[in-house]
């Protein structure tokens, strides 16, 4: 009978049967089934009520003499942290209950499993005993307890922040080198707090900057610059290499600029990655580290900021099988997030899509993504030319720099691509004179472009502190209302309270979304100028970022000030 049993359960699983609740042919039955849903066979007869658990760990506690507790009763609070990893608690199915002097007790439902219990034994150094527990109840305890592991941010602000796990964000640079590394526990815990404080406020930057006499460090949030500590000048240089040894960059070079990454996993679910420069200034090194949240472009579409009609046309546009699609707008504008918001509607398994970037800066399971190399030959060009020989349905190009550039877009999406891209221009209509000025003929921009998307991002209003602004109408027309839309909605004005930023909480993308019309084509191919082209723009009922910003204001999302903010010039 023995030899048919699971060789780690045998005598478990024998103590079960001579008790009478279960026969051997059942638990070959099902153990055959526990083994098809890669199920503990254990847990797989307790979970399908085969065999009950309480039932099982009386017999089991008299017939090998093991003391016998009930999981309910024990406070998870008081049980040991950092004593056996979470691979040892799922391996062996064990969770330890308390240590007493160099003797470690450890809950188990199976106390026959002894290779558990001496690998546990060599991991800890410590003197295992175990204590039997009911199958149920230790894998709900299991599952709780390491829940709870998982540490939120706010208890990391005020625990041991040293033993947050961080690895440099190049996977290739991931050699240690000892003779970098700086063992100084104060400065450690010091830059840890400063980098999940950013996390925690939402900050998209974090700026440090050494003076003569002083040393800054300020926080990007909502798009705005705030001084968050002023630490000690003369520790700015131990600071400063703190976080070049963790982006594994060179700390003895300090005459040039460098780049590096950081990974710092949260927990098992979340880690955010932080892009690392460094220029050397008068006084010392500056660093900013750009937070780079994967989870910012899987807001979904609908809180991005569109209009109803701005969101359809989008998608439209993206959903075509071939054609561009060119985002616009300044740097920190979201325009990644926006493109990456698309891709993610488009990344299903039927789709082959390809990305270009520098740097990759979200990570999305499913998408090809490259990052830009110009030292090893690798730049959006050359990478466009792979991605073409790699049967692509849909090519995401970070930003089109040159005409090289621009003209393998375009000859992607004349044949059959879907082209994503980016440019630096200040709205939709001057993009088509930028591409224009690179040199690209505009028989083949009416070809290829389907839609161009210029947006800024505005900060929105705290809702709990927000006042009527009780601007004259005189005011709100000078800023661009028409005389229909007065007295249809309250303009409201920012007054800052302790659930926000100076009255603001949050940002809002405001969006220029301009198909490429018939018209349009008429008139890029009659070397209309940009002026011309808004013009035609308006006529066809297309809102520019003027009256897009106008929108969110009547909407009670954004203040008058903050669309004069994004949108001036």
């Amino acid at each position: 009978m023995e030899k048919n049993l699971d060789f780690h359960f045998s005598g478990l699983l024998k103590c079960i049967i001579n008790s009478g609740l279960i026969t051997e042919t059942e638990i070959k039955k099902h153990a055959e089934a526990a083994g098809k849903s890669k199920t503990r066979l254990l847990s797989y007869l307790v979970k399908n009520k085969l065999v009950p658990a309480n039932k099982i760990a009386a017999h089991v506690s008299v017939e090998f003499g093991v003391p016998f507790l009930d999981l309910s009763c024990m406070d998870m609070v008081n049980l040991p942290k950092n004593i056996l990893s979470e691979n040892l608690i799922r391996k062996h199915h064990a969770l330890p209950l308390y240590k007493r002097g160099n003797r470690l007790f450890v809950a188990v439902s199976d106390p026959t499993n002894l290779t558990a219990l001496d690998d546990i034994k060599f991991h800890t150094r410590l003197n295992t005993e175990a204590i039997l527990v009911e199958e149920d109840k230790l894998s709900a305890t299991i599952e709780s307890f390491l829940e709870a592991a998982e540490t939120s941010m706010e208890d990391m602000l005020d625990d041991d922040l040293s033993n947050i796990e961080i690895s440099a964000g190049d996977e290739a640079e991931k050699e240690e080198d000892d003779n970098n590394e700086i063992d100084d526990a104060p400065i450690v815990k010091f830059v840890n707090k400063i980098l999940l404080d950013a996390i925690k406020k939402g900050a998209s930057d974090i700026h440090l900057e050494p003076f003569e006499k002083t040393f800054r460090i300020r926080f990007r949030s909502d798009g705005m610059l705030h001084k968050v500590a002023s630490p000690p000048s003369n520790i700015s240089n131990r600071i400063i290499s703190r976080i070049k040894v963790m982006a594994k960059m060179d700390i003895a070079e300090r005459r040039v600029p460098q780049d590096g990454r950081i990974k710092m996993k949260l927990s098992r679910t979340r880690a955010i990655d932080f892009r690392v420069n460094s220029c050397p200034t008068l006084f010392g090194e500056k660093v900013v580290l750009r937070i780079l949240d994967p989870t910012s472009a899987q807001l979904g579409i609908e809180k991005l900021g569109f209009e109803p009609e701005q969101q359809e046309l989008f998608l439209n546009a993206i959903n075509k099988p071939y054609g561009m699609v060119l985002v616009t707008g300044p740097t920190g504008s979201g325009k990644t997030v926006s493109l990456y918001t698309g891709l993610n509607i488009l990344n299903t398994i039927e789709r082959n899509i390809s990305t270009a970037e520098d740097p990759v800066e979200i990570t999305v399971e499913g998408i090809n993504q490259v990052n830009m190399n110009p030292k090893a030959g690798l730049n959006f060009s050359s990478a466009l030319r792979a991605f073409l020989r790699q049967d692509p349905d849909i090519i995401m190009v970070g930003e089109i720099r040159d005409l090289e550039t621009a003209e393998i877009a375009v000859k992607a999406a004349q044949t059959g691509h879907m082209v994503l891209s980016t440019l630096h221009t200040n709205d939709a209509p001057q993009t088509l004179n930028r591409l224009l000025q690179m040199g690209i003929p505009a028989f083949n921009i009416v070809s290829s472009v389907l839609l161009i998307m210029a947006q800024r991002l505005a900060r929105r209003l705290c809702q709990h502190c927000k006042e009527d602004s009780k601007f004259h109408e005189a005011t709100l027309l000078e800023a661009g209302f028409t005389p229909e839309d007065m007295g249809t909605f309250t303009a409201y004005k920012a007054v800052g309270c302790d659930l926000c930023n100076d009255g603001y909480k949050g940002r809002v993308g405001i969006y220029q979304v301009m198909p490429i019309s018939e018209k349009m084509r008429s008139k890029i191919l009659d070397n209309c100028n940009a002026m011309e082209l808004a013009d035609q723009a308006a006529s066809e009922g297309i809102n520019d970022l003027r009256r897009s910003g106008l929108l969110k204001i009547m909407q009670g999302i954004t203040s008058i000030e903050e669309v004069d903010r994004v949108t001036r010039g």
